[in-house]
């Protein structure tokens, strides 16, 4: 029994949180305040760690993209509030310097007057590299004509082009010629059409344009440009002659542009921009820095996108032939691709670093409130020490 006695006595000696008896604790107003205080504060640390713990960590990682024959996928939502939609082109091009012809695209034009609504709630499909659309009507009318005849160029004719049947026709004849193409008045092909009535039609309206493209996955770019383009001597360029003497408002607002799906935290930085075009005839140039992205949720199931990083240029640039200075009024988007791949990996957080954080938490607030209670409470009886002893003097 004393062997016994003589080994529980040892091992109280090992407890690190000796008691005192009742009637010895002295329990205050200070005290009381200081636990209310610590035990707030506790619940509302818990709080914030626990939702800490629910969330889900994302975790980066970076490495070379060995991924082959993908394509790139351009989403876009862009509104030209004064450039009308039977001005507009949209091209896209690759490194190469050529249009590319295996682009796959669903863009989409709808007219918009002076204040930005939508002229009609229908959409028409907008090929690229052209500017104008055909309605039914001029389907119509083209299928009661001739398609054996041979219509005049006036004058205009070449060797390989002997027949004008349609105003375009006749539009890229004067181009092969070098001739001015300003009044369409008498050209018969133009007035069937109704090319110039088009033209006049629109011209204090608005445009947007919306939809996809879908581009190798290569060095590029897409533009948004007035007339209709075409190759010559393997540089592209866009015939103007029909607006000769015009300057063009390039102001613009991108609702949405991006490279891809989207995923969660996803921040596009060309979102919202609205940039106004003051001065007229604005060649505004984004160079897009495209970073192929993953992103593997909980469930394991990974999209394959892209973010990107952009810095903007913008100069005037003259519309007039007889100009000599580079550039063309519209909207340019540079992009290239990064050799690097960004992977985010969504992991639940570890319920022992909670469980660290919770004590940590409980422990500090605890150790430090009793360091704040018993400075008040010595400070307290100090004072009431000098009270009581100058009292007594």
């Amino acid at each position: 029994m004393q062997s016994n006695n003589g080994l529980m006595w040892q091992l109280r000696q090992f407890d690190a949180y000796p008691k005192t008896l009742e009637d010895f604790r002295v329990k205050t107003f200070g005290g009381a305040a200081v636990t209310l205080l610590s035990g707030l504060l506790m619940f509302i640390l818990f709080v914030s760690e626990l939702n800490f713990y629910l969330s889900k960590e994302v975790i980066p990682e970076l490495y070379v993209d060995a991924s082959r024959g993908e394509k790139l996928r351009i989403n876009m939502d862009i509104v030209f509030p004064r450039m009308p939609c039977a001005y507009l082109s949209t091209d896209a091009m690759d490194i190469s310097g050529e249009q590319q012809l295996d682009v796959e695209h669903n863009l989409y034009k709808i007219r918009l007057d002076k204040s930005g609504n939508k002229i009609s709630e229908d959409a028409e499909k907008h090929n690229l590299g052209e500017g104008t659309e055909e309605n039914e009507n001029d389907e119509e009318k083209k299928e009661e004509l001739d398609p054996n005849r041979c219509e005049s160029c006036y004058g205009a004719e070449t060797k390989d082009l002997k027949c004008c049947n349609n105003c375009d026709d006749v539009r890229e004849a004067y181009r092969r010629k070098g001739w001015a193409f300003n009044k369409p008045k008498g050209i018969v092909q133009c007035e069937r059409e109704g090319w110039s009535d088009k033209m006049t039609a629109q011209k204090d309206e608005g445009c947007n344009v919306f939809g996809y493209l879908e581009v190798n996955k290569v060095a590029g770019n897409f533009h948004f440009a007035p007339g209709k383009s075409f190759q010559q001597h393997h540089v592209h360029v866009h015939d103007l002659q029909p607006f000769s003497g015009s300057k063009f408002n390039t102001s613009h607002f991108i609702k949405s542009l991006s490279f891809g799906m989207e995923y969660p935290g996803m921040e596009n930085p060309l979102d919202g921009l609205k940039v106004t075009d003051a001065k007229g005839s604005t060649m505004y140039q984004y160079y897009v820095k495209v970073v192929p992205t993953t992103y593997t949720n909980l469930n394991g199931q990974t999209t394959r996108t892209n973010q990107y990083s952009v810095t903007k240029h913008e100069k005037q640039v003259s519309t007039s032939i007889s100009s000599s200075e580079q550039g063309l009024p519209g909207v340019f988007l540079l992009y290239e691709l990064s050799p690097l791949m960004v992977k985010y990996t969504e992991k639940n957080r570890s319920f022992m670093h909670f469980l660290t954080g919770v004590c940590a938490i409980v422990g500090g607030i605890f150790t430090v409130a009793g360091l704040i209670d018993s400075m008040i409470y010595h400070s307290a009886k100090a004072i009431q020490k000098k009270i009581d002893l100058g009292k007594a003097l």
